[in-house]
């Protein structure tokens, strides 16, 4: 995996929503474990493939420098594959065999929350507040965590949904980058004359940035899925607008019509083959497709939706801890270690996603991306999660909607233009109650 989340895009989020009928996935692999453990038991920690192959390398070394305090265990380190990993954690947990801490998927601590499976993490900030770490964090990051008892998690790093542009192709079209719905249709209006598609996406196998941006122009327009009493919402006047801005760049031509079975792989080899000159992706784009033409594209401004506000839907990864532990302020103790000392994971270019601290955006090793910090500095402001527009505070519900059938199929239906927005949106606000009920 590399930079700012790829293809794979259920690995960083959805939980339940993928677990399907696949097997359990033995942990082959035994546990490394950190330095002494002065005396008490070890606090496992599970963490996923992030980013390149250097990352879990980088990531082992600073779990097992972790030196405890007398009397607290020292931690060791697993490697938890993508490959079925929601039967891997949902076997462990309820066996009581699991970790005490992990990341996993983005929605997977609200599904063991609601099972009184998650040790909030109220105290753990708290304790933040006189280091200097809980204003570390990015605008409104820790907020997404709160659920009715406390935190549910702490961020962990972002995967966010951004606006790119090849700027050579942009050029030879003779097209303005855009700043809002209308210059948006021209922009893609002018690549078409030159044989470029203005709408960037994929909607295949595994690649659910498509029905990813679906949500995020229903939020740039002041919409989203859920209402305040995180109650399925989906056929407003707002969304149904989005959508039909949609279906007019389907219809006019401004769509790949093949991007309803597009991979990431595929979509990034239509950015490197330079047919797609503007669109939407993850934040690690560029460096996705490399090559001389990864140089070449831009991340563009937040639009302007008609309603006049700004927003794009995003997703704070995060890391929890568990009530079977083997102490709790052992777990405390070690993410406060990790948090303080996981910098290097960004400065060394591991690929994982954006980081939640303002002090690692800030090193010179981040500040040298100028696509990076345009991402940090103006799209996460105003990005949203699942839970727009009624909140941003992640919920059980949500999981209802990351990487699910019910978003395919409306994705499918919208990208393919065969559909019209109202009835599009009530089948997917159906399916969304359908699937709650169960």
């Amino acid at each position: 995996m590399t930079s700012q989340s790829n293809g794979a895009a259920f690995t960083r989020r959805g939980f339940i929503g993928l677990a399907g009928g696949a097997a359990a996935t033995t942990i082959l692999a035994a546990c490394s474990t950190g330095g002494s453990s002065s005396g008490g038991k070890p606090i496992k920690f599970w963490n996923m493939p992030w980013g390149s192959t250097a990352f879990n390398a980088e990531d082992k070394k600073i779990t097992l420098a972790y030196k405890p305090a007398a009397g607290l265990g020292a931690a060791t380190y697993q490697v938890i594959q993508w490959a079925n990993f929601t039967q891997t954690f949902s076997s462990a947990v309820a066996s009581n065999t699991g970790p005490a801490v992990s990341s996993g998927g983005g929605t997977q601590a609200f599904q063991f929350e609601a099972q009184n499976k998650i040790a909030y993490a109220d105290n753990l900030l708290d304790s933040w507040k006189s280091n200097g770490l809980y204003d570390d964090f990015l605008p409104g990051l820790i907020d997404t965590m709160k659920v009715d008892k406390g935190y549910a998690a702490v961020p962990y790093n972002l995967d966010m949904r951004v606006m790119w542009y090849s700027k050579s192709l942009m050029d030879k079209a003779g097209a303005t980058v855009p700043t809002d719905w209308q210059t948006y249709l021209d922009a893609a209006a002018a690549l078409k004359k030159i044989g470029v598609y203005g709408y960037g996406t994929a909607a295949g196998a595994g690649a659910f940035t498509g029905g990813h941006i679906l949500v995020s122009w229903m939020i740039n327009n002041g919409g989203g899925l859920f209402d305040e009493n995180h109650a399925p919402n989906c056929v407003t006047s707002a969304n149904i607008e989005a959508m039909q801005f949609v279906l007019e760049m389907v219809n006019k031509g401004y769509v790949d019509p093949a991007s309803s079975t597009y991979t990431s792989d595929n979509a990034q080899s239509q950015w490197k083959a330079q047919k797609f000159g503007l669109g939407w992706d993850t934040a690690g784009l560029a460096q996705n497709v490399g090559g001389t033409v990864g140089p070449d594209l831009v991340v563009g401004s937040p639009l302007t939706g008609p309603s006049g506000k700004k927003g794009a839907l995003y997703f704070p990864n995060n890391i929890m801890m568990y009530k079977n532990t083997p102490s709790q302020k052992g777990s405390e103790a070690f993410l406060t270690y990790y948090f303080q000392n996981m910098k290097p994971l960004w400065t060394k270019g591991t690929g994982i996603g954006l980081p939640p601290l303002k002090s690692i955006t800030q090193t010179t090793e981040f500040q040298a991306s100028a696509n990076n910090v345009k991402v940090i500095e103006e799209w996460q402001p105003i990005a949203r999660t699942w839970a727009a527009p009624g909140g941003n505070a992640l919920f059980l519900g949500v999981t209802a909607v990351d990487g699910t059938p019910a978003m395919d199929t409306f994705t499918q239906g919208i990208l393919g233009g065969k559909v019209d927005a109202k009835s599009a949106l009530t089948t997917l606000e159906n399916s969304i109650k359908d699937t709650l009920k169960k």
